[in-house]
């Protein structure tokens, strides 16, 4: 009996026991570089996420280091390459440069531009960014430049320097989105948040405590951080002019619901933080702020609007505690017929809210 059979006898039994052999079902990346598998049968190791058939465990050893998979005397498996970088590492590494490409060029680079870039057709591309990080390339660009007018405004720069430091070709463009980008107006986000309330909440999210502060217009801030009084302590700092008011139960649950609700734990393991950190604030940016005044959507709708469109039940409990009718406007979800549903200030103040933003539009 060979030296891999005796160790297939001795572990055949307790592979399913084992922890590590979960990881492996489960696909999981996150083991990736912390554990490998090899197969008697076929004559190969893996590493933890390979998309390849799962192995019969009984044929299954389970190894804690490249060193003891490789003494095995099997090869490496073609699919995902346990001894180089993984398909989805080089795809991670692919956007990564596609995101620094970006965020180093003053205009958005076209489409094109950086599928060539990163050696991919531009169908391709778009569909390996959007898995990866949850946005577009545009989309990515959008809240890479929303992010540089704040740190100008918080730099103390005018505001024609920040818009167009940010790489904005006219004044006129930014304005027409400056409330969903900054909750204010601009000379007031410069001041401090000079006569503006703003209602923040701290929730949790796998990259940490999230803070998000909102006024009437829209979302001012999304901090990401490890301690909620320093997370406070910082939108303090960045409006010290405005008047924080800490959210209640309500906002808080909301928080909580809209930040669990819009994360994908799975997006961007393979990207540094910064990505990360940025993919993640503009989504949740989004799922707050999206709906237009004197629209409504149905539950499906916003569930598809944010990339989750089985999730319907989600978006309903999701914005069910909010006490934000126009930051984060619940009251504009409908009925996939259009019909009014349930309202927790009441269907007939649901009603004239959407009766006066309609006539509002008109």
């Amino acid at each position: 009996m060979t030296t891999v059979e005796t160790k297939m006898a001795v572990t055949a039994a307790s592979v399913t026991d084992d922890p590590r052999w979960a990881r492996i079902v489960a696909r999981d990346r996150t083991a990736d570089g912390f554990l490998w598998y090899s197969v008697i049968t076929t004559g190969v190791y893996c590493r933890p996420s390979c998309a390849s058939r799962r192995a019969n465990p009984k044929n299954v050893l389970l190894h804690d280091t490249l060193e003891a998979a490789k003494a095995t005397g099997f090869r490496p498996c073609k699919r995902c390459n346990p001894d180089g970088i993984s398909i989805a590492g080089e795809n991670a590494a692919r956007v990564v440069r596609a995101c620094r490409q970006i965020e180093e060029s003053k205009e958005m680079p076209a489409l094109n531009d950086l599928a060539e870039a990163v050696g991919r057709s531009p169908s391709h591309f778009h569909r390996l960014f959007k898995a990866a990080t949850g946005l577009t390339p545009k989309e990515y660009a959008a809240a890479h430049r929303a992010a540089r007018i704040r740190e100008g405004l918080e730099a103390g720069h005018s505001v024609t320097e920040a818009i167009y430091g940010a790489g904005f070709n006219s004044s006129g463009r930014f304005y027409e989105n400056s409330s969903n980008i900054l909750g204010m107006t601009p000379t007031q986000y410069r001041s401090g948040g000079a006569n503006e309330e703003i209602r923040f909440a701290v929730g949790e999210s796998s990259l940490g405590r999230v803070l998000v502060a909102s006024t009437t217009k829209g979302v001012a801030a999304i901090l990401l951080g490890d301690d909620p009084d320093a997370l406070a302590r910082n939108l303090q700092n960045r409006f010290p002019n405005a008047r924080l008011i800490g959210g209640d139960n309500e906002y808080e649950t909301l928080v909580a619901r809209v930040v669990g609700f819009v994360e994908a734990p799975e997006i961007g393991l393979d990207l540094p933080l910064d990505v990360r950190v940025m993919a993640f604030q503009q989504r949740v940016w989004r799922a707050l702020a999206e709906i237009p005044v004197g629209e409504t959507v149905s539950y499906g709708e916003l569930a598809r609007r944010i990339g989750e469109p089985k999730s319907v039940r989600g978006v309903a409990g999701a914005r069910t505690p909010n006490n934000l009718a126009v930051a984060i406007p619940c009251h504009r979800v409908v009925r996939k017929d259009g019909s009014v549903s349930g309202y927790a200030r009441g269907v007939e103040r649901k009603h004239s809210l959407l009766d006066k933003e309609a006539a509002h539009r008109r």
